[in-house]
């Protein structure tokens, strides 16, 4: 059985340690828990993929910036002719406390651009997201400039705790079931 996990971010160096690059720091963790890299690109999207139990995980970093994450994940779904519940798509949520982690098996893109778009060129809304909070902004900065800033140092203390849970999170969701991975990990 295949499974495809979309972490979602922006490409390139500028935007690595950036709050809305969250998405791709926890398909990182992925990889370098099962010793892959992303070498090989398929569309707009850099891949690599590993074996866990029976299931082969894909995992996915869209190189098209987040706004149009769509364009490329739905490529990719239909390229492996997966059905949506066998997708999980990772990404940041200002309306989650700092290092927060929420599984759901559907549901609306709550303001998040990247997820706005998965949603719009797959025309549905039954994908399964791991949220991943990042807090908002405590003073008067837009969200939008916020999402693209580096954390705060007492922040990534938080966020790099948070990352081997997030993994064990999408392992659950992988190799049990998302019901299985809400129990666990929505606390």
């Amino acid at each position: 059985m295949r499974f495809i996990v979309a972490g979602l971010g922006n490409p390139g160096q500028h935007y690595a340690n950036h709050r809305h690059n969250v998405g791709f720091t926890v398909v990182n963790t992925l990889a370098q828990r099962h010793e892959v890299t992303f070498t090989r690109r398929h569309g707009k999207c850099m891949v690599t993929d590993f074996c866990l139990g029976n299931s082969r995980v894909i995992l996915v970093k869209p190189q098209t910036f987040m706004n149009m994450s769509g364009q490329a994940i739905a490529r990719i779904v239909d390229f492996y002719h997966l059905p949506l519940d066998r997708l999980l798509v990772v990404y940041d949520d200002v309306d989650l406390p700092i290092g927060a982690i929420r599984i759901r098996p559907e549901g609306g893109s709550g303001g998040q651009r990247g997820m706005g778009s998965i949603i719009e060129h797959i025309n549905s809304q039954n994908i399964p997201r791991l949220r991943v909070g990042i807090d908002c902004p405590l003073d008067r900065t837009p969200t939008a400039s916020y999402v693209l800033q580096p954390f705060y140092d007492d922040q990534k203390s938080v966020i790099s705790s948070m990352l081997p849970l997030a993994a064990d999170a999408v392992e659950t969701f992988v190799c049990e079931g998302v019901v299985a991975a809400m129990d666990k990990f929505n606390s």
